[in-house]
């Protein structure tokens, strides 16, 4: 999937928002932990516009905020602007979901430590 000229770029860092405020809110979430939540989040995102019905989401306290931003952002977003769909929204969130995996290389906080300063 390239992202070069991604007009929808500026989703993927609305995203990123509620992600810091999250590692900042909850010290003890992990990449491992935001991985899930991203997983979980495109879950939550399908079944709001009534698809994955047979998907469990699988939460925790450090987690639900995570969910629940990605959730907001598609309703706010999918739909009305930009023309931006279900599937390209989906898309965004496993680009940042693929970007945690790769930046929990270098800690358990990886991600939240590349973020901070651009976000």
């Amino acid at each position: 999937m390239d992202f070069t000229n991604d007009k929808h770029l500026d989703v993927c860092h609305h995203i990123e928002i509620g992600l810091r405020r999250e590692y900042e809110l909850h010290t003890e979430l992990t990449d491992l932990k935001c991985i899930l939540a991203l997983e979980n989040a495109k879950i939550s995102i399908k079944k709001e516009f009534g698809y994955a019905k047979n998907e469990r989401v699988i939460n925790t306290k450090e987690t639900q905020g995570i969910i629940d931003w990605c959730v907001n952002v598609g309703l706010e977003r999918i739909d009305t602007i930009n023309n931006l769909t279900l599937k390209e929204y989906v898309d965004r969130i496993e680009k940042i979901r693929k970007s945690v995996i790769r930046h929990s290389k270098f800690g358990r906080r990886g991600y939240y430590n590349f973020i901070k300063n651009y976000v």
